[in-house]
């Protein structure tokens, strides 16, 4: 994904493309400031930056949907209707990809999903996904792609945003191990020799056994949000704003 739409320190975007005929997918940097409720941060703080962030898209005041996530492998299918309330899921799916929908992160993954459009033979389906430790190890990206395919779609395509890389987190080798068991793809090592998690390699890996190949993100700086000052880390500073993913259908 090309950084095509004004990515940089006065834009709120980390990466904005259009990845598919009216498909756009983005995700934010830290100058899109806060975007979590759960933080600590003014509540209408927050809710000021998701209506910057809404303007920004070219989106309706207020259709953004966010989840309240809880490192679960519950995945929400929504639907237009003015419905606002945050369902209680790790994922997120909109049947026909009315709904712009975003997942919220500081050092786990966030993910995109999405069918091709309807004029291109599709469903439209969108989804968004966040997996982290707990999420890579319950499933929540196979039953994303699960839930997806159940509604119809077929040639679904995916996108994996910054997170912390797998040279950067360093975790118990008891955990790494265990982990790395069913899924190899997430043992890794710090630069020092420490034992590592490589979560989105893991990730990737649990698309592609779905059948879902993960398009590449190009953004401003290092993917890695422990590395780059320009995204949020929660291990770099307990308690900071979180990142957005999002996919919405112009």
């Amino acid at each position: 994904m090309d950084a095509a739409v004004g990515p940089g320190s006065s834009s709120p975007f980390y990466a904005n493309e259009e990845v598919r005929p009216g498909l756009r997918v983005a995700f934010t940097a830290a100058s899109a400031g806060n975007l979590a409720l759960h933080v600590g941060d003014e509540p209408e703080g927050v809710r000021d930056n998701r209506r910057r962030l809404e303007r920004a898209m070219g989106i309706t005041a207020s259709s953004l949907r966010f989840m309240s996530q809880t490192h679960s492998d519950r995945i929400a299918v929504v639907g237009s209707g003015g419905v606002t309330a945050a369902p209680d899921a790790d994922g997120m799916v909109s049947p026909r990809g009315a709904d712009p929908l975003a997942v919220l992160v500081a050092d786990c993954v966030p993910i995109v999903l999405a069918d091709a459009g309807i004029a291109e033979g599709g469903t439209g389906a969108t989804a968004v996904v966040h997996a982290g430790r707990a999420g890579v190890s319950n499933g929540v990206v196979a039953n994303a792609v699960r839930v997806l395919q159940s509604q119809g779609a077929t040639d679904l395509a995916a996108w994996i945003g910054p997170s912390v890389c797998g040279s950067c987190y360093e975790v118990p080798e008891a955990m790494m191990l265990g982990i790395a068991r069913d899924i190899p793809a997430a043992a890794s090592r710090t630069p020092s020799g420490t034992t590592a998690l490589d979560l989105p390699a893991a990730v990737r890996r649990q698309l592609a056994l779905s059948g879902v190949m993960a398009g590449e993100v190009h953004g401003a700086g290092s993917l890695c949000t422990l590395e780059n000052p320009a995204l949020f880390s929660h291990r770099r500073e307990p308690g900071a704003g979180r990142i957005a993913g999002l996919v919405w259908r112009t």
